[in-house]
């Protein structure tokens, strides 16, 4: 029997998000050793949590039959302290990905817009499908964030823009200035959602918090997540900062304990282990270096990143990434952003780096 019940008409026409392969799926696959395999797919943080997060998590788990705090409340004290702001400027989400629906929840309506650029994050189309709203996706300039343009493109119907700053999939870095004049010229009646999940990766980042505190620009939200240099992606916590009206329309629409008990003492360790940052970047730099030398000596076209990634064009980036499977290697073909030619290649640990780039360097010298 066909089911009779009638589904949001929405969802008939709603993308689907595609994570990275998991490991553990590309080994059953393909008949291979999990031990064998690395992920360099989904920009994960390579050098794993921090172990202060892991000591700190491993001594909760005894407490897991009860309820975690419903508010955050240690977390959102501590991120008030570090970031400057007051804990009511605060929220967090089961990731940033929840933080940016809880958005679509407090603002979107069917006839609404949403502006995005093209080549941004998969989530912010479905965002805007899922309440019934139009999108209006800008053109790239070199393959990021055509600010200018997309201010124009605004309208009295535009709810929501979403900027991704680093950039996702294509790793690009919008300038300080052009993000001034963004949160300048945007009109009141626009949230300007910033989603700076790989802010961290920067060693001079632009700093948009004291438009945050200052309360003069409630159309700004900033969104962050400890899933990428803090390594706790497998917890799912992200946290939001913005106008209090703003931080108390999401907190209206979140699920009760929608962090859970181990996510909010690791991320709370996480935050005081600095030299795990700090050798984290240096990782991180160390490989974006030697991926750029790799493609320049085998004539690859790559986007220089300012993230933990970077994009580099490889012919079939749908094909390419299966041959690398079969080699134990996963990376993300980004055909679903309209890149049906490149991958996105996560930066690895040093050994993780050279067997992906002798995988490729494989695979292509074969086609």
């Amino acid at each position: 029997m066909s089911l009779a019940i009638a589904l949001n008409p929405a969802l008939e026409k709603l993308p689907v998000y595609l994570p990275g392969r998991p490991i553990t799926e590309v080994a059953r696959e393909l008949g291979l050793d999990p031990a064998n395999v690395i992920k360099l797919a989904s920009n994960e943080n390579s050098m794993g949590p921090s172990p202060l997060a892991i000591k700190a998590m491993q001594e909760v788990l005894t407490s897991l039959h009860q309820y975690p705090d419903g508010n955050a409340f240690y977390l959102k004290e501590r991120l008030s302290k570090k970031m400057g702001v007051p804990s009511n400027q605060l929220t967090v989400g089961n990731g940033s990905n929840e933080l940016l629906e809880l958005v679509g929840h407090a603002i979107l309506g069917p006839e609404d817009e949403v502006v995005v650029s093209q080549y941004s994050f998969a989530v912010y189309p479905i965002v805007t499908q899922l309440f019934g709203a139009h999108l209006v996706t800008v053109p790239a300039r070199d393959y990021g964030h055509d600010l200018p343009a997309m201010i124009k493109a605004v309208t009295s119907r535009t709810k929501i823009m979403f900027v991704a700053n680093p950039n996702n999939p294509t790793g690009t870095l919008a300038s300080r200035a052009e993000v001034l004049q963004l949160i300048h010229e945007v009109p009141s009646h626009v949230l300007v959602v910033m989603d700076e999940a790989y802010i961290d990766y920067l060693d001079d980042a632009p700093d948009f918090l004291p438009y945050v505190r200052s309360g003069r620009h409630p159309n700004l939200l900033l969104c962050r997540t400890f899933s990428k240099i803090y390594g706790l992606a497998g917890l799912r916590l992200g946290y939001a900062m913005g106008h209090p009206e703003m931080i108390a329309a999401l907190e209206k629409v979140r699920q009760p304990f929608n962090t859970n008990m181990v996510a909010q003492i690791g991320a709370l360790a996480a935050l005081d282990d600095v030299a795990h940052l700090e050798k984290t970047r240096k990782n991180n730099k160390a490989g974006l270096a030697l991926y750029e030398k790799a493609f320049k000596r085998h004539k690859l076209a790559y986007v220089p990143s300012f993230a933990n990634f970077i994009l580099v064009k490889v012919g079939d980036g749908q094909k390419v990434s299966g041959e690398l499977q079969k080699l134990g290697v996963i990376t993300r073909p980004v055909n679903n952003y309209q890149l049906p030619e490149w991958l996105r290649i996560t930066v690895g640990t040093a050994a993780e780096n050279e067997r992906c780039l002798a995988a490729l360097e494989k695979v292509l010298s074969r086609s």
